[in-house]
């Protein structure tokens, strides 16, 4: 169970007012539906992506309030559920532990062939100087991502 990815910085880095880009772009042996279907369930984060990482995930509309460990609420704003790309966008908005005065990231699943999908999350981050410690978090965040949707795959196919 190799992490295969690939993780760019674009913008200026010397320009602090330019938006950062981290794209992390993960093969996952699952297949795509079952990958989405996970994905753009909203509510259940910390069932079928990140558990661990996140505890509880809790809806009011457009809004998911993400508890993570040490007890930290994280406010999104859910942007977009497109079924039809298979992509979801969301803006984190509040909660986080990083002083982040812009977060935006969409995920979107890419069919690879039977039993295999590519998922790609692409975020963009302000300021430019914390765009490091945002992509170790979604490196990490990808790898716990693939191991559960890969799991899931597995349990599901000897059921």
């Amino acid at each position: 169970m190799r992490l295969r990815a690939r993780a760019a910085l674009f913008g200026y880095h010397h320009a602090e007012d330019t938006i950062a880009t981290i794209v992390q772009d993960v093969v996952i042996e699952a297949d795509a539906d079952e990958v989405w279907a996970a994905v753009r369930d909203v509510g259940a984060v910390h069932e079928r992506l990140i558990p661990g990482y996140v505890l509880d995930t809790r809806m009011d509309g457009d809004v998911r309030y993400l508890t993570v460990p040490g007890g930290a609420v994280i406010r999104e704003l859910i942007v977009g559920v497109d079924g039809g790309l298979r992509r979801l966008a969301y803006s984190a908005v509040e909660g986080f532990r990083l002083p982040l005065t812009h977060h935006h990231a969409a995920f979107q699943v890419v069919p690879e062939g039977p039993g295999r999908c590519r998922l790609v999350w692409t975020t963009d981050v302000l300021p430019h100087a914390m765009a490091e410690q945002v992509r170790l978090r979604v490196e990490r965040g990808a790898q716990v991502m693939k191991e559960t949707l890969e799991r899931a795959a597995r349990r599901d196919s000897t059921a």
